[in-house]
């Protein structure tokens, strides 16, 4: 425990270090790093968290939040989907067709997933993003396609244009089997700011029916929930519902890959932005042992006059700790006020000066997001202040050892 002796003393010590200029200039520097490797840490896991939270928004406008499979005999939706929409939670469900296929146009080809919809009755808020072109312009029969604009600029296409849609299956012929191929109308075009502009597509349900030899039946069921960021519970109470031989997917399954890479990076960002911490957390060690080298004489007075090895290892300490927490400290409010502040500060900057950072026909985003959470900021400061306590253990167990007798006998 350290005792009230202690502080007073590692107190003085601190406040009283315009005698030797050095140690000055070591603490300075070992306050401005902690200080500069909190606040640039949370400010950076600030700005990861907002392009995550964007990417999920995004996805959330075109992705089902729940997708639900049934036996392949299963040809009547309605009954099932009316048990859905009693489930608590569940907003709409609508019945879907879907599949893969080669979109050619141009000379250049793209990899889609066609989607059939009902422009009617649509689950998402497509319309919201279309940039071209109309949802209702999907009409049955005549075959038309809304791509997404990152598609569209891959195979060089715009509205009223025509592609090739070559599907994953084969048509037997006299003259044997060939692909299935379809010609399509380009009738609008959408962005939604994520991977689903360059590998999304959507028809109307009858004419995939017809693509994907569906009939009258459908592929499975999309469920759009009141709370999408938390589907797990809403699976759970859709499966009690369901007989068996039916199968639930949530969104964040099917889109696990591309979140648990984001978390990646965070994680990875995160650990080499913490070495600036490490390198403060080094200066506090520094500074210690410079400390203790300049004290010497004081350390053998203490030991003579009855301070024990740990009192005098607590004085230390406490210099130690005390700047590894003022650096912390400050650290943290900026960082928290420029995780707060980087959105609009980096707009300000971009009007004055006028240059555009993001360009959102190039880029997901038009501005930098930020989404500063609590629990970055505890793990932060809790790790930045593991190393300081760390980093002054060593410097002040070896003031605590010093023998006060062979000192002050040098020091006559």
């Amino acid at each position: 425990m350290i005792k009230p002796l202690s502080v007073f003393i590692g107190w003085r010590y601190i406040r009283n270090r315009r005698q030797n200029g050095f140690l000055s200039f070591i603490s300075l520097f070992t306050f401005l790093a902690m200080a500069l490797g909190v606040a640039v840490l949370l400010i950076v896991l600030s700005v990861m968290n907002g392009f995550e939270r964007e990417m999920r928004q995004r996805l959330l406008t075109v992705l089902p939040h729940l997708t639900v499979l049934g036996p392949a005999e299963e040809a009547r939706w309605q009954p099932v989907a009316v048990r859905l929409q009693a489930v608590t939670g569940v907003e709409r469900v609508a019945p879907y067709i879907s599949g893969y296929g080669m979109m050619n146009a141009f000379g250049y080809s793209q990899a889609l997933k066609v989607q059939g919809i009902d422009p009617r009755r649509p689950l998402f808020a497509l319309e919201d993003h279309m940039v071209a072109g109309r949802l209702d312009y999907l009409q049955p029969g005549e075959f038309g396609l809304i791509l997404g604009e990152l598609a569209a600029r891959r195979l060089g296409v715009e509205p009223g244009h025509q592609v090739r849609l070559t599907l994953p299956q084969a048509s037997v012929t006299p003259m044997g089997l060939f692909p299935r191929e379809r010609r399509m109308t380009v009738v609008g075009l959408f962005r939604v700011g994520a991977d689903v502009d360059a590998t999304h597509a959507f028809v109307h349900i009858e004419d995939a029916g017809r693509l994907y030899r569906a009939g009258n039946g459908f592929h499975g069921l999309q469920v759009q929930l009141e709370s999408p960021l938390l589907p797990a519970p809403a699976a759970e109470s859709v499966r009690a519902v369901l007989d068996d031989g039916w199968s639930v997917t949530t969104w964040e399954q099917e889109q696990a890959t591309l979140f648990q890479a984001m978390r990646m990076e965070k994680v990875v960002v995160g650990l080499l932005l913490t070495i600036i911490i490490i390198v403060a957390a080094f200066n506090i060690v520094a500074n210690l042992v410079l400390m203790v080298a300049d004290k010497r004489k004081d350390i053998a007075v203490l030991r003579t006059l009855g301070c024990s090895s740990g009192m005098v290892m607590a004085i230390f300490m406490v210099q130690g700790v005390s700047l590894g927490l003022a650096g912390i400290v400050a650290g943290g409010l900026i960082g928290m006020t420029g995780a707060l502040a980087i959105g609009p500060m980096m707009s300000w900057l971009e009007a004055l000066f006028g240059f555009q950072m993001f360009d959102a026909s190039v880029y997901f985003i038009s501005q930098l997001p930020s989404d500063p959470r609590l629990a970055d900021f505890v793990g932060v400061v809790s790790a930045a202040l593991v190393l300081s306590i760390l980093a002054a253990l060593y410097p002040a167990w070896r003031a605590g050892q010093i023998p006060p007798a062979e000192v002050l006998r040098y020091h006559q």
